[in-house]
């Protein structure tokens, strides 16, 4: 350790000791944080423990709750099984996107008090010991949890808090809500600006050489005499991050943890999309399950039908005539 290094260090600790403690007043004690900043610049033992004041360990509780409209739900994650087809009980095609919840659980809860935030992190999938990394195997550890594929952390309030090993399905949502998907896109590699940004392309026929599909010009003059920033050209496309908002839920099915929505989502098949409530067309509160859902003691899960949205009972064909 240098010299400056030991002189600050002395300094602090002179300044910090400035203070005997025989002046505090009978019965008060340091706080948690004079107590932990004395011992970041020193080893030795500078207070008793017995007069540190600690703060309550926070208990969370798996129990249902009632849900406001500031309350704010975790999300999901799930695999992108791919897409398909089906026709409603009115005859109309439904396109679907199928997206399989794979063995949620809760792997971390972070509060205010430890990391200033109120999020919990939801690990997604499994997998062996041998295919992660030492610091990862021990985080899992430490939370007491089966090592996951996948971990994502989502954004709660207070009262949406799950305790750790929570198990979170497929009927954490209900059909005909309305949720949003975030992915990664399909990389489509090195593409030109025809393709990448939908530009017209040169002449087909008369008065072009070898220009059909070129991106003309990028310029101006010798004012400003360079190219703008964010100027749209040929370039990478695809591989980035990007969120489809307002997918409407059309069929769960809880017995396989599949969750059928209607349209495309971000990724290819086999890809990990993160599923939270709507931001702009937020559902019902009264029928959301909160902070998730809660099974029965007495509900079989391999019973269960799959729920499919409230069409209404009247034909949309019919009102269109």
């Amino acid at each position: 350790m240098s010299a400056l290094s030991r002189g600050l260090i002395s300094r602090l600790h002179h300044l910090l000791s400035a203070t005997p403690r025989a002046s505090l007043a009978p019965g008060q004690a340091l706080t948690t944080l004079t107590f932990q900043f004395l011992r970041r610049f020193s080893s030795e033992a500078l207070v008793d423990d017995s007069e540190t004041v600690y703060e309550p360990t926070r208990i969370i509780e798996a129990k249902p709750g009632v849900m406001t409209p500031n309350s704010k739900r975790t999300g999901v994650i799930a695999v992108k099984c791919g897409m398909t087809a089906l026709w409603d009980k009115w005859g109309a095609r439904v396109p679907i996107s199928i997206l399989w919840v794979d063995d949620n659980i809760v792997s971390q809860v972070k509060t205010v008090e430890k990391e200033g935030i109120f999020a919990l992190q939801i690990g997604c999938g499994q997998k062996k010991a041998k295919h992660l990394t030492k610091p990862e195997v021990g985080h899992f550890r430490a939370q007491g949890v089966p090592l996951k594929r996948k971990l994502r952390e989502f954004p709660v309030t207070e009262d949406a808090l799950l305790p750790v090993g929570m198990s979170i399905g497929v009927r954490h949502f209900v059909p005909g809500q309305y949720v949003d998907v975030t992915g990664i896109t399909r990389g489509k590699g090195f593409q030109g600006g025809m393709k990448r940004w939908g530009f017209k392309g040169g002449p087909a026929s008369h008065g072009n050489s070898l220009a059909h599909r070129a991106i003309g010009s990028t310029g101006q003059r010798d004012a400003p005499g360079k190219v703008f920033k964010g100027k749209k050209m040929p370039g990478r496309m695809g591989g980035k991050q990007r969120t489809v908002k307002n997918v409407w839920i059309y069929k769960i099915d809880p017995v396989r943890n599949l969750m059928l929505v209607r349209g495309q989502v971000p990724g290819a098949e086999g890809n990990f999309v993160f599923i939270r409530d709507a931001f702009y067309k937020k559902p019902d509160i009264s029928q959301l399950p909160f902070p998730t859902y809660f099974a029965p003691e007495d509900e079989d899960p391999l019973e269960l039908e799959p729920l499919v949205a409230d069409l209404g009972e009247v034909d949309p064909f019919m009102v269109a005539d």
